[in-house]
């Protein structure tokens, strides 16, 4: 019997991790997890966090009633702008496109609350995350593999690198074994009240499709010229941080096109673009990672692995080689689109996360 706080979001997932948990004996408390929202500021742009709306909480309380459990919040406002928006919008404005979810496991979700649950007295914190945590031995040391779901099409590892031995310790997925159908079969079985509840995959705190307006909001933009990359002047761009790699929504030329963002010199404030979807320069068959976090132990560098540079990309043959002050090279077996600098890559050896990183340029 453990004692578990489980994270709950009031969605379908991390009910049916409780309710599976509850079932299985352990002693289980629910936590729901209060962040930072863009309606706390004020001005033209209201929205609710979708990971902590007050239909969120409402639908997490019918089910901790339900199951027969408590349910407490805690307030991780100010933590959650500090090291996960301010860093989102700093990181934007720096010519990088980060990736704030896999930050906000880190720091927050997972991080503090693991910290917050040793505190009460629990010894284990678990989610409704899709990925398994598998116990083995490394030198007669107890050692935490970080895995692949079953349901391939809902794995969130590319997330979850960034935990420690230390944290996947404490840590425990529920729904690692399970398809996203099966889940949601148990729901219906478990009459939770939530069985029918759509999900979101949305960045939580920008709703719907208003990505460039939250930049608009808080990030000073300075608009300037659209390059062809032999130089010719084709137009103005609206802010260089409102465009990514091979992006081509929101690059209006004059009615032609289409028109790929291939990349963006922030010293002169250019956007660069191609006509070409599979222009040769949105391709490359490198990258350097910074901030790596390596969960596997058992590795001699270089290693050759699988890399997969975005969420749900395919994965990609590739060599890892150490560089000096614990950065990394990394090449290819074949080009790839679009790698974007501030993104997240991940390293695997078929379904175990060997670690990951910060994508930077060569």
């Amino acid at each position: 019997m453990k004692k578990v706080v489980v994270a709950m979001s009031g969605g379908v997932d991390s009910s049916v991790a409780t309710k599976l948990l509850v079932d299985q004996g352990h002693v289980v408390i629910g936590v729901f997890l209060h962040f930072w929202t863009p309606s706390q500021d004020g001005g033209s742009f209201k929205a609710e966090n979708k990971c902590c709306s007050d239909k969120a909480l409402i639908d997490a309380r019918r089910v901790c009633t339900q199951i027969g459990i408590k349910l407490y919040t805690m307030n991780f406002k100010d933590v959650f702008k500090k090291e996960v928006v301010d860093n989102f919008l700093g990181e934007y404005e720096r010519g990088n496109t980060p990736n704030p979810c896999v930050r906000c496991n880190k720091l927050v979700k997972l991080g503090l609350l693991i910290k917050k649950a040793k505190e009460l007295g629990f010894d284990y914190v678990a989610t409704g995350h899709y990925v398994k945590n598998q116990k083995s031995k490394f030198k007669t040391k107890n050692y935490f593999k970080l895995l692949k779901a079953k349901d391939a099409s809902k794995d969130q590892s590319y997330f979850l690198y960034t935990l420690s031995q230390d944290q996947l310790s404490h840590l425990i997925f529920p729904l690692g074994d399970y398809l996203k159908d099966d889940v949601r079969k148990l729901a219906k079985k478990f009459k939770l009240p939530v069985a029918e509840k759509s999900e979101s995959q949305e960045i939580c705190f920008i709703p719907g499709k208003s990505h460039n307006e939250f930049l608009k909001k808080y990030i000073k933009l300075k608009p300037g010229e659209i390059r062809t990359l032999d130089d010719i002047v084709m137009g103005k761009h609206q802010g260089l941080p409102l465009y990514t790699i091979g992006q081509r929504k929101g690059i209006e030329i004059g009615g032609i096109g289409p028109f790929y963002a291939v990349k963006m010199d922030y010293k002169k404030n250019i956007l660069y673009v191609a006509q070409d979807r599979d222009d040769p320069a949105l391709h490359s068959d490198s990258l350097n990672v910074k901030n790596i976090n390596w969960i596997s132990k058992d590795l001699e560098f270089p290693i050759c692995c699988e890399a997969v540079v975005r969420y749900h990309a395919k994965p990609m043959l590739c060599e890892v080689v150490k560089k000096a002050n614990d950065r990394f090279f990394v090449k290819f077996k074949k080009p790839i689109r679009a790698i974007t600098q501030g993104q997240s890559v991940v390293f695997y050896n078929g379904d175990e996360v060997l670690g990951g990183g910060i994508i930077q340029w060569p």
